[in-house]
């Protein structure tokens, strides 16, 4: 994991890239004096969170990072004065970063301009852009996946998406995937004519819909039936977020 800048007067840095800053959860869990950060971890939303490689105790392990949405959400709901000069701070340094492409103080810059500092700048930005680079080449097939779906206005039977996340490498059958999808709220597990339905947490994100069919009995009475299908949007979140659980 590539560390973007330390923040200074705070026990935290940045992780990642101005474009896609990470946040250490345990050490904003620290920050914010939050008794445990599995469970500061669960006031937020799946795509706000993710599991990276750290260096940790001479090993690299899979920790929890917060995205810079993710840490904003954390901060916002926390009472702690901290929060409030800890958000402030980080948005300082990214508009600069993002802006300059480094995060000088007065100081650095001064040693900068003197030379001493500069071997170190150029270091810094050399390690940034082969990061860059990496994440580019990790992230490249994913794209090209995100792309292929945005294009497509079709939505797709769970079935189909079970058969998409085995072709991206995540074994899963239908059963099971729909069994994932109810413990993890998308789908209804209500008995009934809910059954397997989207939820409106999942109605509203845009990630499923729901295919109402018409069908003509011998009787003349007309039935109903309710198919849960899901969208691009869907495909998209669901194939990375599996894929990102694979990984870990």
């Amino acid at each position: 994991m590539n560390e973007l800048q330390n923040i200074d007067g705070f026990n935290a840095k940045i992780y990642g890239t101005a474009e896609n800053p990470l946040f250490f959860a345990k050490d904003i869990a620290e920050l914010i004096e939050h008794s445990r950060a599995s469970e500061m971890l669960k006031t937020v939303d799946d795509d706000e969170k993710l599991m990276q490689p750290i260096l940790a105790s001479g090993q690299n392990r899979n920790m929890w990072f917060l995205t810079e949405d993710g840490l904003y959400e954390v901060l916002m709901s926390s009472k702690k004065q901290q929060a409030k000069a800890f958000k402030k701070k980080v948005k300082e340094i990214l508009k600069i970063i993002r802006k300059n492409g480094a995060y000088m103080t007065d100081k650095k810059a001064l040693d900068v301009i003197n030379g001493s500092g500069l071997a170190d700048l150029l270091l810094q930005a050399g390690q940034q852009l082969k990061a860059k680079e990496l994440i580019i080449t990790e992230m490249k097939p994913k794209a090209l996946f995100a792309d292929s779906v945005a294009t497509s206005r079709s939505s797709i039977l769970v079935v189909h998406l079970a058969k998409l996340l085995r072709q991206n490498g995540f074994e899963i059958g239908q059963n099971r995937l729909f069994e994932q999808l109810r413990s993890q709220g998308w789908l209804s597990n209500r008995k009934g004519e809910d059954w397997n339905m989207p939820t409106q947490k999942s109605l509203d994100r845009g990630f499923f819909e729901i295919k109402e069919t018409t069908h003509n009995n011998t009787d003349g009475s007309v039935r109903i039936t309710k198919t849960p299908k899901v969208t691009g949007k869907g495909q998209i979140y669901f194939v990375n977020k599996f894929l990102q659980e694979l990984e870990a």
